[in-house]
């Protein structure tokens, strides 16, 4: 308890002083202002521990179930795991992956732009487009365009209803390797179109107008203000497209071409009655490879997102030094931000 002083008329008025005590607490020494920190302890869990112990036997019995069952053949997996015929369908499938994200990209970014266009005919043609490729099976699409030299042997350039000019034969142009490039191509633009359309409505509209009022195009605007800030958004889904490319990679025997991974151990394992090795050496090759996929789409998603994703701190310059601190360093901003105005 306080206690309350006298009042003395040499003092004058002052107000009564007030002294407080504290007890330290007994649950340990105090410290400064007879105060103990707090010792929280998280709650005990068994159930994330059992739940891990289960998890953890559970992998260890698969993992003996791979390596002790005798039908897998691992020796046989070792064995062709890299034969010629396998690591040169292991090429020409990262060249299929390859072309047909470069053609799907830029039908996408050209059916994205279209679908934003103000004119009714362009975004008519974009939306059909979008239709059709979204809505029919990537396995029919490649029948199709296997039979594309069947549907359209010739084609023509001349008048209408008048004299030919130039003519030329499908067969000698389009084969089974462009087939399968074309049909992946294009049923690939056709997701990619979303995913991008998508991608340039998440830049705010203000950027558009502020870079009108400094005097720049459309193109220069789409190529140097929506699109790098779009970027952030669209590769994530990119990178997971590209994955996908890979495994769909698979079904151009419909085409057919005969030349990617899977047809190589398809036909090693047709030799040897013994399927199951060769299918685990294609699925290690998918596996390696969307490995690597996986490891540049984390360090594009990684660049793009600088200044946007807090897990991502600001890459330093040269010299060390970050770009704000370069800034700082030069003296050109003022030390305090809010300065006092005189009124």
């Amino acid at each position: 308890m306080g206690q309350r002083g006298r009042n003395d008329p040499d003092r004058g008025s002052e107000p009564p002083a007030v002294t407080t005590t504290q007890t330290p607490s007994p649950a340990g020494p105090a410290t400064e202002g007879g105060f103990t920190p707090i010792r929280a302890k998280a709650a005990p869990r068994p159930g994330t521990w059992i739940s891990a112990v289960i998890v953890a036997l559970l992998a260890a019995g698969l993992v003996g179930f791979l390596v002790t069952n005798p039908v897998l053949e691992w020796g046989t997996v070792a064995t062709y795991l890299l034969d010629v015929k396998v690591v040169q369908g292991v090429g020409w499938t990262l060249l299929l992956t390859l072309l047909s994200m470069v053609l799907g990209t830029v039908v996408a970014l050209t059916a994205a732009i279209m679908r934003r266009s103000e004119n009714p005919v362009l975004r008519g043609v974009s939306w059909a487009y979008i239709f059709v490729f979204r809505g029919i099976p990537v396995y029919t699409q490649l029948v199709f365009w296997g039979l594309f030299t069947v549907i359209v042997p010739k084609i023509v350039v001349g008048v209408p209803f008048g004299p030919e000019l130039w003519s030329f034969s499908t067969r000698d142009l389009l084969t089974a390797f462009w087939a399968a490039v074309i049909g992946l191509g294009l049923n690939e633009g056709a997701y990619l179109a979303e995913i991008i359309r998508s991608g340039l409505n998440s830049v705010d509209k203000g950027q558009t107008e502020a870079s009108k009022a400094l005097g720049m195009g459309n193109g220069t605007i789409l190529r140097r203000i929506i699109v790098p800030q779009a970027m952030r958004v669209i590769v994530p889904p990119l990178g997971n497209e590209t994955i996908g490319m890979l495994k769909t990679t698979s079904l151009v025997l419909a085409v057919p071409f005969t030349l990617d991974l899977t047809f190589a151990t398809n036909g090693i394992a047709n030799k040897l009655f013994t399927p199951i090795p060769l299918l685990i050496v294609a699925a290690l090759w998918y596996l390696a490879i969307t490995s690597v996929l996986m490891v540049g789409q984390h360090y594009l998603e990684r660049y793009f997102g600088r200044g946007f994703d807090a897990r991502t701190p600001a890459r330093p310059g040269r010299g060390g030094r970050s770009r704000q601190a370069a800034v700082n360093s030069a003296g050109t901003t003022p030390q305090d931000p809010l300065p006092e105005v005189e009124l």
